[in-house]
């Protein structure tokens, strides 16, 4: 190109002595004086045309707007390949580390790996630091989150770690016991890492316990009544309290005679794994929030985190409630005895309480607890085991699921907490009566309309 004197992203062809063109090899033989074997041929392809040039200017012209048109083509597709390169990332990324965005879905397990979930899961470590991102909350979120209407479906899974975060550093126990930030960080990483992906019991239940906790503090003023180390006690365990449930409650643990069944005695066998898996995760150097403290408070912490984790068993409900409605009318702060019984009440509350918050909040998870009911139930007919009448898709509704449960298990507990704190009256057990009756007026329409469809079948068959 140099040579002849045009542009270098000219199109050049090489011709033999007959005009066909020919590939360019190193060992074909040299032009001569004499002999010329090859000739070179300027052209320029367009569609449907090619065309020897008469016009050099021209053509370069043509040539080199051909060539822009083609370079803005394929900067643009690799554009694309890369916005669709990282879109695909991202979704993946968002598909390993959340639970669900909306409402969670149980994905496909095998059959061998569904069999170790159930019968025992091992502790699973980080093996890489703390790499989250930290969000800036916006001051309209850190407000909100202190109380218990608080939306919890509208985070991702990096949002939820970094209102965790935020609720430790708020409470003032990240300062105040001088705990290293990044193990703070990696140490909610863990905490991610085990829970499981279950309809229900995942981490985005465990970030709603925690806000229910943290909620229940600010508005109750709890750090005014409790010690520090009580505070920090409630928020761990409410971190810790479900780790690596496998979806299938203590009944079918029992029943199907599991690893976590035998090696618990069938006590807790749930809770008692999800403490063993806390301490676990506390064991590694770089999760150990608790690193500052000296061995006898350390000691105390794992005790008060144990019994409350212990106390989320429900079928030790009534015997714990009891306990407290007991001490609640002589209740004294300064008796570790109740004040113990009192954290064990508040970490229950925190536990079942979807229904205090609103009602688009509260009816997803809803049909997240039926859909694991109903895997287990499903699993337990398969296995010939015992099934619960109120986890069979056959025989339960959602009212007929939820009137029961908010009349005699969460109205009577929060109206006894109220007796110590009037000021949840509003905020929690209204939402609570405002539920049961919106369920019963639900039950009311569907026994309504089963009533309907038996007449009009009662009258075709006759």
């Amino acid at each position: 190109c140099t040579v002849l004197g045009i542009p270098r992203n000219t199109t050049l062809s090489l011709l033999d002595s007959t005009g066909a063109m020919v590939s360019i090899d190193p060992t074909m033989p040299h032009n001569t004086e004499r002999v010329k074997w090859y000739e070179f041929e300027l052209f320029c392809v367009v569609p449907s045309y090619t065309f020897l040039p008469t016009d050099k200017e021209e053509l370069f012209q043509n040539v080199l707007t051909q060539v822009a048109e083609q370079f803005s083509r394929a900067f643009k597709i690799n554009e694309l390949k890369t916005e669709v390169t990282n879109r695909v990332a991202m979704l993946e990324k968002r598909v390993e580390r959340e639970s669900h965005s909306t409402v969670s879905v149980c994905v496909f397990i095998s059959p061998q790996r569904r069999s170790s979930l159930l019968h025992h899961s091992e502790f699973l470590p980080r093996e890489e630091a703390a790499s989250y991102i930290t969000y800036h909350l916006s001051q309209e979120t850190v407000e909100a989150l202190r109380h218990p209407t608080f939306d919890v479906w509208q985070w991702e899974t990096n949002e939820m770690l970094s209102c965790l975060e935020h609720m430790y550093n708020d409470l003032d126990l990240v300062k105040g016991f001088n705990m290293n930030p990044i193990t703070l960080k990696s140490w909610l990483l863990c905490i991610h890492d085990n829970y499981q992906v279950n309809p229900f019991h995942n981490f985005r239940h465990c970030f709603c316990v925690t806000q229910m906790m943290y909620s229940m503090i600010c508005l109750c003023s709890l750090q005014e009544i409790f010690t520090q180390v009580d505070i920090l006690i409630l928020m761990t365990a409410a971190v810790c309290h479900d780790l690596q449930h496998p979806g299938y409650n203590n009944t079918y643990q029992i029943n199907a005679r599991t690893e976590l069944a035998v090696r618990y005695n069938d006590i807790s066998p749930l809770e008692n794994h999800h403490c063993a898996v806390a301490f676990q995760i506390f064991s590694q150097p770089d999760c150990n929030i608790f690193s500052t403290f000296d061995a006898e408070a350390f000691k105390q912490i794992r005790q008060g985190i144990i019994t409350l984790i212990l106390a989320t068993d429900m079928a030790r409900h009534g015997e714990i409630l009891d306990s407290f409605k007991h001490k609640v009318d002589r209740f004294d702060f300064s008796d570790e005895e109740h004040v113990t019984c009192l954290k064990m009440v508040l970490i229950k509350c925190c536990d079942i309480s979807n229904e205090v918050r609103p009602m688009e909040v509260a009816e997803p998870w809803v049909d997240c607890l039926l859909e694991e009911y109903f895997m287990q139930s499903d699993r337990e007919k398969a296995e010939s085991l015992p099934v619960a009448p109120f986890m069979d898709r056959e025989k339960v509704t959602k009212p007929t699921a939820q009137i029961g449960f908010i009349k005699f298990v969460l109205i009577p507990m929060f109206e006894t907490v109220m007796k110590l704190f009037p000021q949840i009256d509003k905020v929690m057990i209204q939402p609570l009566r405002e539920s049961r009756d919106r369920y019963e007026e639900l039950k009311q329409i569907d026994d309504a309309m089963r009533e309907k469809n038996k007449s009009r079948c009662f009258d075709w068959l006759h």
